[in-house]
């Protein structure tokens, strides 16, 4: 008996001309994780589990302004990807760590490294 399998279904693709670019899960990805930090943040809080506090983030980074990081860490706090927890106390201490949303983009960041270690290899190789 000769069954017939089901044609493969199409992969939607996330580069649609049709579809204005924000619609699309490309662009809502882009607009959580583009701007000049936050991809930064994400390695270091994903490198220090399980939380970093405010100028321990700050020095690892290195250089990044007070006013800059704060306004970066509210930003992915605002979009679920990091977790701000204050303890009441003097000096105040407030600890950030990745969210279970900031967490699932970490293979998306390994998936990054490990193209850029191909890249420079290569790179290098040529030089």
């Amino acid at each position: 008996m000769n069954a017939k399998l089901p044609a493969p279904k199409e992969q939607p693709s996330c580069f649609a001309m049709e579809i204005p670019l924000e619609e699309t899960g490309f662009g809502y990805t882009l607009a959580r994780i583009s701007g000049k930090y936050k991809m930064t943040i994400m390695y270091w809080l994903s490198e220090y589990k399980p939380v970093l506090r405010f100028n321990e983030l700050q020095r690892c980074i290195g250089t990044i302004s007070y006013k800059t990081l704060s306004s970066t860490l509210k930003e992915m706090e605002h979009d679920g990807l990091v977790i701000r927890k204050e303890y009441p106390q003097i000096p105040p201490k407030v600890e950030y760590s990745l969210s279970q949303r900031g967490q699932s983009l970490l293979p998306v960041i390994n998936l990054m490294c490990t193209w850029g270690e191909v890249q420079l290899a290569q790179q290098n190789a040529n030089a």
